[in-house]
């Protein structure tokens, strides 16, 4: 069962990196090249935050995979960067989407 899982997690971790905005566009924002606050970017950030809800919403992981895809450490990157804020409505969502899961038992 747990190779399953495990195979179920790296499914929806390969998901979540087609549109991380981490990889391919904080670091222009890192360089100077784009404002965190450009519209094109945002609306990256929003997207990829659709898909991680999905993710989150479309499977079911025990408690310890789960964790590994907790969306708030990759959220905080956003946030310090000043691409997001705590109090904006698309990360407010996730991170509720992320605490209303429920564990299965193991």
């Amino acid at each position: 069962m747990m190779n399953d899982q495990e195979e179920q997690l790296r499914r929806a971790i390969g998901t979540l990196l087609q549109s991380d905005p981490l990889i391919k566009l904080l670091q222009e924002v890192r360089l100077g090249r784009m404002k965190a606050t450009d519209a094109g970017l945002r609306a990256v950030v929003e997207s990829w935050i659709g898909t991680y809800a999905q993710v989150l919403k479309s499977q079911s992981f025990n408690a310890e995979l789960l964790a590994r895809l907790d969306p708030v450490p990759r959220l905080q990157v956003l946030v310090d960067a000043g691409v997001l804020s705590w109090e904006h409505p698309a990360t407010c969502e996730l991170r509720d989407v992320f605490r209303s899961l429920p564990v299965p038992a193991a």
